[in-house]
């Protein structure tokens, strides 16, 4: 199996990178670690934590989204509902609470979902995030808890993956035909040109 060991980043989209940087950076305090860029595209990254980014990319045109209350059920073509950034502690929660509030961005009450506690938000683009802290003696990375009372036949198949469910690789690419192409970055990191 192949082994994830982050999500190396997040893209999302906006029209206004300065207001972007004033939320992600000066407000919730997440580090501009990266930035590529030209007339009309700009690519830059927060980091989260340790191992974790977010990126937005700054198109023109690009207008915020509507805000559409998290998990409210949609039909249609539809691929994202919110984004959850894990805080060390209930206290860094309310901290996140209070910071929102005080900058007049809308926040959620402090909700109890079993495992976490969770406040919604959304940023200057409409995105909607939550901020959830871990409630304590409960972790179901290590203890996994499936609690759908009508789970699906999938669903019961419990948590480890399964992969025989899917075809074996049967022809591995080759380690002498492992090519990586210049992109856009790799002039400015690297010294490639595209």
């Amino acid at each position: 199996m192949i082994r994830f060991n982050r999500i190396n980043h997040l893209a999302m989209a906006t029209g206004d990178m300065d207001k972007t940087i004033r939320f992600w950076r000066d407000l919730l305090g997440m580090r501009l670690v990266a930035g590529l860029g030209e007339p009309g595209y700009r690519h830059y990254f927060f980091e989260i934590s340790e191992t974790d980014l977010i990126a937005f990319f700054e198109w023109p045109g690009v207008k915020p989204v509507s805000e559409k209350d998290h998990g409210e059920p949609v039909s249609g073509p539809y691929i994202f509902d919110h984004v959850s950034f894990g805080v060390g502690s209930e206290e860094d929660l309310w901290r996140t609470k209070d910071r929102l509030t005080a900058a007049g961005f809308w926040v959620s009450d402090v909700i109890d979902h079993g495992f976490i506690h969770s406040i919604y938000a959304f940023d200057p683009n409409g995105i909607p995030i939550e901020f959830s802290s871990n409630v304590k003696e409960i972790d179901v990375r290590t203890n996994p808890s499936m609690r759908d009372r009508v789970p699906s036949p999938t669903t019961r198949e419990g948590p480890d993956p399964h992969p025989q469910k899917w075809p074996p690789v049967s022809k591995p690419t080759p380690k002498e035909q492992w090519v990586t192409y210049p992109w856009a970055g790799s002039e400015l990191f690297q010294g490639k040109k595209k």
